[in-house]
């Protein structure tokens, strides 16, 4: 399994928000470019940035961050955050993104998907299913629908859609470990394509516990975890998280 450290950039610092609450951030470095080069001087071999201004605003505000890690960090950048049309995605892959994550556009507009994927091609174009209560959450998780997960992944798989990253809102933030129910449910939904996990994160345990989803239950699904807070408050490392992944 591979580890995608979070860069999460809000009015141009990298923060960590609580259940997704653009109220309740916390700040753990003023420049995002900074945060990036420590993920890989500690190791990284690969970046999960989130415009949150992007999000908010329904089109990319933070453009010139990404550009930036990804010219100096020398390691590929995922990106996503208010890529609601073709010319935002456009703009994200010229800037050096390698995958771009699609959500609400994801959820609203097929057709932009639909293009998105031909032109792009399924390895570049990663979906991100965000949940809060069960429920899919879009527009920066600020609108919630009666969409569950499960169906989510279904129908957007549906749509040839073969990337994935699923996020459970209601731990986000929290360090208290993800909900392993939920996770297997969206996996098992995913079938034959890729699910990164995201929400909840918080020690070394919670790692072993998503990697033995993936190798004794037989969930070949789980690619990865994105990982953010517990990398910015030193509850493990960058090393010790990515041999915990590796079966280490």
């Amino acid at each position: 399994m591979k580890l995608y450290p979070a860069i999460d950039i809000l009015a141009g610092s990298a923060v960590r928000l609580q259940r997704g609450d653009f109220g309740a951030s916390t700040v753990y470095d003023v420049d995002p470019l900074s945060a990036a080069l420590a993920w890989v001087k500690d190791g990284a071999e690969r970046l999960h940035v989130v415009d949150l201004d992007g999000a908010k605003a329904g089109e990319p505000v933070n453009i010139e961050q990404l550009r930036r890690i990804a010219a100096e960090s020398g390691v590929p950048v995922q990106y996503g955050g208010g890529l609601r049309s073709a010319d935002a995605i456009e703009l994200a892959l010229g800037a050096g993104a390698q995958r771009v994550v699609l959500g609400t556009a994801a959820m609203r507009d097929p057709e932009l998907l639909r293009s998105a994927l031909a032109e792009h091609g399924p390895e570049r174009v990663l979906v991100g299913v965000d949940v809060r209560g069960g429920r899919v959450a879009t527009h920066g998780w600020l609108e919630a629908s009666e969409v569950s997960a499960p169906d989510a992944l279904q129908a957007l798989r549906a749509e040839a859609v073969e990337r994935f990253a699923f996020t459970d809102i209601d731990h986000d933030g929290m360090l208290d470990g993800p909900d392993l129910q939920a996770v297997e449910a969206a996996a098992r939904a995913v079938g034959d394509g890729t699910l990164i996990v995201s929400g909840g994160i918080g020690e070394l345990a919670h790692l072993r516990a998503l990697a033995a989803l993936r190798d004794e239950r037989g969930l070949r699904a789980i690619e990865g975890v994105i990982v953010g807070k517990a990398l910015y408050e030193r509850r493990f490392t960058v090393q010790e998280a990515s041999a915990v992944l590796a079966g280490a």
